[in-house]
């Protein structure tokens, strides 16, 4: 549980963020922190994320140092080796550079707190979080609250299954739908598939006609 209470801040975007791999809401303290946590709850290397997770004393410093964000991992599938759990600052670079005598040691103290836990410490910024993959999953996140027909969802599953599990979105809106505006019904249905894991597309690859689709692994 987190060990800080993030409070409202008129200055900068805070709120809670629904996590389906986490299985509860978390708070963010700005619009990175948010973006980050996205990311984290579809990167099927991560277990969990927990925010505000630990305060580190820090000499000078009366409340101590309290990192954003911890993240464990899942244990790697071809090696079975886990890495070790992040514990990391989410900040611009910008306030990094302006801000580094500030945060020296803070940062300092934390990197002493994690070696004796076998943790990681680290920064995470704009960099880092601002991608491809990040637009993508905002968009795939905008068909989160719709519910398609079983019976649709059924059908492209089917289709994608005839074709070995492996089609563009281009050729199975073909199948799906002769013209345009039919085609339109049928996107929405392929989206929450691919947003509910039930089919797999390359976040890393901007989203378009001629994406890949396919099963993810291990499914039929």
């Amino acid at each position: 549980m987190p060990v800080r209470k993030i409070p409202k801040n008129y200055l900068c975007v805070t709120g809670s963020f629904a996590s389906r791999k986490n299985g509860r809401m978390g708070g963010f303290e700005s619009l990175l922190e948010k973006e980050y946590m996205l990311l984290l709850d579809f990167d099927d290397n991560v277990e969990s994320f927990e925010e505000q997770p630990v305060t580190i004393p820090v000499p000078g410093v009366v409340r101590g140092y309290t990192p954003d964000v911890l993240v464990r991992f899942r244990a790697d599938p071809a090696t079975n080796q886990t890495r070790p759990p992040l514990l990391t600052e989410i900040k611009h670079s910008d306030d990094l550079k302006k801000n580094a005598d500030k945060y020296a040691p803070k940062f300092a103290a934390a990197t002493q707190y994690v070696i004796v836990r076998g943790w990681e410490f680290g920064l995470t910024t704009e960099r880092d979080i601002r991608t491809p993959r990040l637009a993508n999953l905002k968009f795939l996140r905008e068909y989160r609250n719709i519910a398609p027909a079983e019976e649709d969802r059924a059908l492209v599953l089917r289709l994608m299954e005839e074709a070995d599990g492996t089609s563009s979105l281009q050729d199975l809106l073909k199948q799906l739908a002769a013209g345009d505006e039919e085609q339109l019904y049928w996107l929405p249905v392929i989206w929450n598939l691919v947003l509910m894991r039930r089919l797999i597309t390359d976040l890393d690859v901007a989203i378009d006609n001629s994406v890949i689709l396919h099963f993810p692994e291990g499914s039929p």
